[in-house]
């Protein structure tokens, strides 16, 4: 059988740096910080009081005031970078064959707010009937983003969400990958979205040590790579992005971003949270995508890497990319755009799948901020470009992402230059 080929049409996204594609590419372009202190809820008890949270996002953009109640959070940030997407993938609906256009989208927790929300309000009243609101399920659960989309457009092809962690947006996008080129679509809507900024999120991870506690300087406490990193920090919002098959998108005559070339996924069966000290999870994946890509490492320009800023994540992935490219790995840029949006958990694949396809398209290498000179880990070999800072111009043939989660979850999309 031969695969189909798969081309990017539409890209959307809501993020702590921008409430749209443009504003997001823009900000990470400038090395800006999404992170701020948190006014999503009373932080002060929290061992971290600061998050990257998005600011200003107005739903009623979105939805009715009626509508607005029935989507929690996470999911209003789905809708609305799957409006973007859609609107820029440039459908004319009335031609299209809405059976054969799917929907697969990730959350890694889902409406955890609303359970908060739910729950908290049944235990702080024991006495009360146990009544809850009728729109608390199809609020809370991780898959409903999928299906929401899929209804406000009549999109009636393959219809789920995926969970992986930090790694849902990345495994949404294998599948969509998969799902077309195997010829069971002509096109797929996917990515992920994350609003997990509550009292229970941050708390939950805090618990974990897990979290970047330097609050007296937020914008500059997510430094990938930096010797002084002390953790994450966390993030919200969504990236959307249009996959179609090549042949169906020329015929309509759509504007075509990029390819995607390859996809893989890997387990590390080591820890449920810390990722394999010597990168193995992530070498495995790296090598089974360059293969599915029929690549070599040397037809790599740059790699978006998970880079957390976590103590041992960094190096272990960094583990994992020297011995997958070896000599290659120093004609590699390498960042890691977490320092500004910080980590948005089940939509943070989707978002940097997305900056990878914009360095494809516009020969260009966001930056990993906030590091200071004098601050270099030594675990980290010198030579390797890691793009502290500022964004660096090159010719970008082809740029690959990673994504992993708790539960030794690693997975890895290819982003090429397209020609017909």
């Amino acid at each position: 059988m031969e695969l189909k080929r798969v081309v990017i049409t539409g890209l959307g996204a809501v993020t702590p740096i921008g409430k749209s594609v443009p504003e997001t590419w823009k900000a990470a372009l400038e090395g800006v910080s999404g992170a701020a202190p948190i006014t999503l809820f009373d932080a002060s008890k929290h061992k971290t009081h600061f998050a990257c949270e998005v600011k200003d996002f107005d739903p009623l953009l979105y939805f009715s005031k009626k509508d607005v109640r029935k989507f929690d959070r996470y999911a209003q940030f789905a809708v609305a970078a799957a409006t973007e997407a859609v609107k820029d993938a440039n459908f004319d609906m009335e031609n299209t064959n809405l059976d054969r256009i799917g929907v697969i989208f990730a959350s890694g927790i889902g409406g955890i707010s609303t359970f908060e929300e739910e729950v908290g309000a049944y235990y702080a009243d024991p006495e009360r009937n146990p009544r809850f609101n009728p729109f608390f399920i199809p609020k809370m659960i991780g898959d409903i983003a999928a299906g929401q989309i899929s209804m406000m457009y009549g999109f009636r092809g393959p219809n789920f969400g995926t969970v992986s962690a930090c790694a849902s947006s990345t495994n949404a996008i294998c599948c969509a990958f998969d799902t077309i080129r195997l010829g069971k679509a002509d096109a797929i809507v996917t990515g992920g979205a994350e609003a997990a900024i509550t009292a229970a999120g941050v708390g939950g991870f805090n618990s974990m040590k897990a979290l970047s506690t330097r609050n007296d300087s937020p914008a500059t406490a997510s430094r990938p790579f930096s010797l002084s990193r002390d953790g994450f920090v966390m993030g919200e919002g969504s990236g959307c992005l249009v996959f179609e098959e090549m042949e169906h998108a020329l015929k309509r005559g759509a504007k075509i971003y990029a390819e995607i070339v390859g996809t893989a996924g890997s387990g590390d069966a080591h820890h449920i949270t810390a990722p394999h000290p010597e990168g193995l999870g992530a070498k495995l994946v790296m090598q089974a995508a360059l293969k599915d890509a029929e690549m070599k490492p040397e037809d790599i320009d740059y790699i978006n890497v998970h880079g957390t800023s976590t103590p041992a994540g960094d190096v272990a992935e960094l583990k994992g990319v020297q011995e997958v490219f070896g000599d290659a790995a120093y004609k590699l840029n390498i960042s890691s755009t977490k320092s500004m949006t910080g980590h948005m958990l089940g939509a943070t694949g989707a978002v940097e799948a997305i900056f990878c396809t914009l360095a494809v398209v516009n020969d260009i290498i966001p930056p990993t901020i906030n590091h200071a000179e004098g601050d270099e880990d030594p675990h980290f070999d010198p030579k390797l470009n890691l793009t502290f800072n500022k964004p660096e111009k090159r010719v970008v043939r082809a740029a690959l992402s990673n994504t992993f989660g708790f539960g030794g979850h690693n997975s890895t999309v290819i982003v090429k230059k397209f020609v017909k």
